[in-house]
């Protein structure tokens, strides 16, 4: 072999090697084989206590108000792009803000994985896997495990009526996972 074809196959060796460790780096195959389980509580607030105008008569009690979070929505995940189950629950919590909780996520993991409140209609197969960024959403974040319960707090602004579905939403491929409407309570 000539000194020229030898620089050759070294040269397409160091480009292979780039572009392989490239995809890996992309693609991040492993994420498929690797959960990540995820078990947060049930959120609760503690309302703050108006203080009485005037004191309870003798055998009446003052009635605190409920600290348990309120469903204002819920709804089953359907699959996507991956087999995805679980639900998801829009929480209004004592205090007044609004969480969204999911419950017995049980999908792929993967790149790059978000959890988006959007507009857009669930569709069954490959007719929905590609249309929550096509309207208005709001990304609550990355996703915290691919497996479990766990809580994303919702932004003060959000226009909770204006959004009706939730997605695990794949931000490096752009496609979601799985999706699940919100049905209001």
């Amino acid at each position: 072999m000539g000194r020229g074809s030898r620089q050759l196959w070294v040269g397409a060796g160091i480009a292979f090697a780039v572009v392989l460790v490239s995809g890996l780096v992309w693609f991040k195959p492993w994420a498929l084989w690797v959960d990540e389980t995820v078990h947060e509580g049930l959120p609760a607030t503690t309302p703050t206590a108006a203080a009485p105008s005037h004191a309870p008569s003798a055998g009446a009690s003052a009635r605190p108000s409920p600290s348990g979070p309120t469903t204002l929505a819920a709804g089953t995940f359907i699959s996507h792009e991956h087999a995805t189950a679980g639900t998801a629950k829009l929480l209004r919590l004592a205090d007044g803000t609004h969480t969204l909780r999911l419950e017995g996520l049980d999908t792929s993991n993967g790149p790059d994985l978000r959890v988006w409140l959007t507009d857009a209609p669930v569709k069954e197969g490959k007719a929905g896997w590609g249309v929550f960024d096509d309207g208005k959403y709001v990304s609550l974040g990355k996703l915290k495990g691919n497996k479990g319960d766990q809580n994303y707090v919702l932004p003060a602004d959000v226009d909770l009526p204006a959004y009706t579905s939730v997605s695990i939403w794949c931000d490096r491929f752009d496609v979601s996972f799985g999706a699940a409407e919100l049905v209001r309570a």
